[in-house]
């Protein structure tokens, strides 16, 4: 049997440590968001959009990236319910944190992620950014948001 290395979010800190980049996912069914925290795990940058064709092609990908910036921990955003109920969504996520966590060995947690999009999407709006540049940068910048929601959490 494979361990799963999701944790919780309070405990996540003391198993991954300090001074060591973070990744964040915005999983969706058709692109998957990527973003990547400074070491000092206090601002989340977004990195790119990965088109999902094929998970073993998206593994290689992500794989690479984890080498490239010594990633030791995932966040990994959780689309619940407004009412914080777990749907069909919500599973989806989860079941992509338990394939991540088994390739990849890497501790993973869940992050609440109600809202990314429309609050990237609006920041974006307020920034004068046009329509279709929103839409190519939307599951990375959306990854951000979640990834920065996370850091914020730890340095609270």
């Amino acid at each position: 049997m494979k361990t799963i290395n999701i944790i919780e979010n309070k405990d996540f800190s003391g198993i991954v440590g300090k001074n060591c980049r973070l990744l964040g996912i915005d999983p969706g069914k058709k692109n998957i968001g990527i973003a990547i925290s400074d070491p000092g795990q206090k601002i989340a940058t977004p990195h790119k959009t990965v088109i999902l064709k094929k998970f073993k092609k998206f593994v290689q990908e992500l794989n690479s990236i984890i080498i490239e910036y010594q990633i030791r921990g995932i966040v990994i955003g959780n689309p619940i319910n407004m009412d914080g109920s777990s749907g069909p969504r919500s599973q989806s996520a989860k079941d992509l944190a338990k394939n991540i966590s088994q390739i990849t060995k890497l501790p993973l947690t869940l992050w609440d992620e109600r809202l990314s999009s429309e609050g990237v999407f609006k920041i974006m709006s307020d920034l004068d950014v046009n329509t279709t540049k929103k839409l190519e940068k939307l599951d990375e910048n959306a990854a951000g948001f979640i990834l920065q929601g996370f850091l914020d959490y730890l340095n609270k």
